[in-house]
């Protein structure tokens, strides 16, 4: 059964996307299958991956309101075992046909539990604010991971954010988990990201990765050629920073599975031995 992992940050230009995409491929290519959901509008992280947008394809939008079944609307990346849903910019328009209708927040989650059992990882990319669309996918995600620029109104947003997921978890009932914070777009040479990161670190009242993603020109040109940066540049520090964030999310699951591990009591317990 898949972790599905939200990626999320109300603030935009954070490296969210970025994120998500190449995060996605080295699960991949760590033997995980991975499937992205890409529920953003602007559908960034489809064309990260070489979706043709003017296709005329189904999106996320049709499978949500069911108008497609999730095999028609998957597509296969060029990595091998990962996937992706591509978005378009008409799922704007399901915040308004969705606001009227009995359990709108529910609809993304039913989607995914139609296709969780495939896979190891489901990452879902959000968009960089609080809507309908936003809320559709913390609640059908088990875990939130944030990536938090090293600039401080970043630190402001980050806790808008968690806010949101009390208010999720309250609200809701839905036990949501946050992964971690993921530091990008870091440059060790600024006083300013250097001072950024302690303040997370020393401050953020979860898990903080090790990692510290770099400020890296193949991050940002990757998109452009349609591939991840394992694929464009593997060698960069952009490139080993997601290998190493998809090493420490691998290492997480032997913590999880053991919180979910049935305690079993010992065979004398209750007996009162001399």
């Amino acid at each position: 059964m898949a972790r599905v992992i939200a990626i999320c940050n109300q603030k935009g230009g954070v490296g969210k996307t970025t994120t998500a995409v190449n995060l996605g491929a080295y699960l991949a290519a760590a033997g995980k299958r991975v499937l992205l959901v890409d529920f953003d509008p602007q559908a960034n992280a489809s064309s990260a991956l070489g979706h043709d947008p003017g296709a005329g394809e189904g999106s996320i939008y049709h499978g949500i309101l069911d108008q497609l079944a999730p095999e028609q609307i998957i597509k296969p990346s060029v990595i091998y075992n990962y996937h992706y849903v591509p978005s378009a910019p008409h799922l704007a328009g399901a915040l308004v046909e969705l606001v009227d209708i009995p359990e709108r927040e529910y609809f993304l989650r039913k989607f995914v539990n139609r296709v969780r059992h495939l896979y190891d990882y489901i990452l879902i990319d959000l968009p960089p604010s609080l809507s309908l669309l936003t809320v559709n996918g913390m609640i059908a995600a088990d875990e939130i991971l944030i990536p938090v620029q090293t600039e401080y109104y970043s630190l402001e947003g980050i806790g808008q954010l968690l806010e949101t997921v009390t208010l999720i978890r309250d609200n809701m009932a839905h036990p949501l988990r946050i992964t971690g914070a993921v530091i990008t777009m870091y440059d060790k040479r600024e006083h300013l990201s250097r001072e950024v990161s302690k303040n997370i670190r020393r401050h953020f009242p979860h898990h903080v990765f090790d990692v510290e993603v770099p400020r890296a020109v193949a991050l940002a040109e990757a998109p452009s050629f349609s591939k991840p940066v394992i694929l464009y540049r593997p060698d960069s520090p952009g490139a080993q920073a997601y290998e190493r964030l998809a090493r420490e999310v691998i290492a997480q699951e032997a913590a999880l599975a053991a919180a979910a591990a049935p305690v079993l009591a010992s065979e004398n317990f209750g007996n009162l031995i001399p």
